[in-house]
């Protein structure tokens, strides 16, 4: 049939980008028990954050190079505990080729070990003479996402590309999401994600912290974690080594 024939017929859908946000399970080695009963710990610390989310397996500080991982066992310790794994990250080309015959995603890794992995090629060495860097044009300026209304419980924000800025409350049960760093003009009681493509300097700033869970590129703190970082006052959040650091607005 033509494509002129078919032209008049509705289409049953249509792809579209989509910025979800998940969270990266960096796996440094795989023992089946010890997994499951790490796993049941972490998700009684949030449970109603772990419910039904999307996981990506990361490989790129996975210690067993040359070991095969039993992609199924991880996946059904994960449905068990109402999780999904969706796709690996990094890996070898035997992990990834596990990996694909689990039926999940591949995606590339970020380290120089992965991206050699991936290219076939050797890690990249330092040259004698680098050229001069080509001049660049000034990126382009991505305006903050404001809301002027509190976020209820159960409602999701999401900034995709930018910063977000709350300038009211966010209740308990609600989620705020951003690509860069989110302002919150007002308690912060329900859940805050920042940085959530992996950018390590994104911050947050609430003027009281009373959040079930605060994240940042991924690294994340509860309530009971933040029992003695200024509860209930002022501050600001950001990722030192790999750490979550709370600090009083009045001292940053």
């Amino acid at each position: 049939m033509s494509d002129t024939a078919t032209s008049g017929i509705k289409q049953g859908f249509q792809l579209r980008s989509a910025s979800v946000s998940m969270t990266a399970l960096e796996l440094y080695y795989f023992d089946n028990d010890e997994f499951e009963e790490t796993l049941r710990h972490k998700i009684s610390q949030a449970p109603g954050f772990f419910r039904d989310t999307p996981l990506i397996i990361s490989l790129e500080k996975y210690e067993g190079l040359d070991s095969e991982l039993d992609f199924f066992k991880i996946i059904g310790t994960c449905r068990r505990n109402n999780i999904h794994v969706i796709g690996v990250r990094g890996g070898n080309d035997d992990q990834r080729r596990l990996a694909r015959g689990a039926s999940l995603a591949l995606m590339p890794g970020t380290g120089q070990r992965d991206r050699a992995h991936e290219t076939g090629a050797a890690p990249e060495k330092a040259s004698e003479s680098p050229a001069a860097p080509a001049p660049q044009s000034a990126p382009a300026v991505v305006p903050a996402k404001i809301i002027s209304q509190p976020v209820r419980s159960g409602q999701q924000v999401h900034a995709p590309e930018g910063d977000l800025v709350i300038l009211a409350s966010v209740q308990a049960g609600a989620e705020v999401l951003a690509a860069g760093n989110i302002h919150i003009y007002g308690p912060l009681r329900g859940r805050a994600l920042a940085g959530i493509h992996g950018a390590e300097s994104a911050r947050i700033f609430c003027q009281s912290l009373e959040a079930e869970l605060v994240s940042i590129a991924g690294h994340y703190k509860i309530s009971e974690d933040l029992q003695d970082s200024g509860l209930k006052s002022a501050v600001q959040i950001q990722l030192r080594d790999d750490l979550l650091v709370v600090t009083p607005l009045d001292k940053a």
